[in-house]
């Protein structure tokens, strides 16, 4: 019982750090999750990194398994940037990359193209990306709204950069 409540108050210490770790022997294995907090900070600084270049966007942070922690909308981003930042960041973290190499992937490779239709949550548009501690993916972030994937990516790897240092 001791030793549970050890775990318990060393995973409380973690989370209020920004990311949770379930250390474990045997047949499993170690699980880094990021917090809600540091999930809000993620999005914040998504959407304030493109309002810098009067970009209405959304932002959304995802979980390791692709479950939203957080999305936060500009007053001025318009609806389809729910679900498209929503998508790009589900994306990232289930396909472990960033989705503009999806998209370049099927542009190369037509007969890939398939893939893009294997789930309804994937969106194979530039502006999601996997979020990493450790070389490890904890999550993703997605996000819909500048005038190009490519302002998007910058607005997402801005983020990443300002929080997770």
């Amino acid at each position: 019982m001791k030793t549970l409540i050890k775990q318990i108050l060393g995973a409380s210490f973690i989370l209020a750090s920004g990311f949770t770790s379930a250390q474990t022997s045997g047949q499993t294995h170690t699980v880094t999750q990021l917090s809600s907090s540091t999930a809000m900070s993620l999005a914040v600084a998504g959407v304030r990194e493109c309002a810098k270049d009067n970009y209405n966007v959304t932002t959304t942070v995802v979980d390791l398994a692709g479950r939203v922690l957080v999305q936060l909308r500009n007053d001025n981003a318009t609806t389809h940037t729910l679900e498209s930042s929503r998508q790009k960041a589900f994306t990232a973290v289930s396909m472990k990359q960033p989705t503009a190499n999806l998209m370049k992937l099927i542009q190369d490779k037509p007969i890939l193209a398939p893939l893009q239709n294997m789930d309804d949550n994937l969106l194979f548009l530039a502006g999601g990306l996997p979020i990493k501690v450790n070389d490890q993916i904890v999550g993703g972030i997605g996000i819909g709204g500048a005038p190009g994937g490519h302002l998007d990516v910058a607005c997402a790897e801005a983020a990443i950069k300002s929080v997770m240092k």
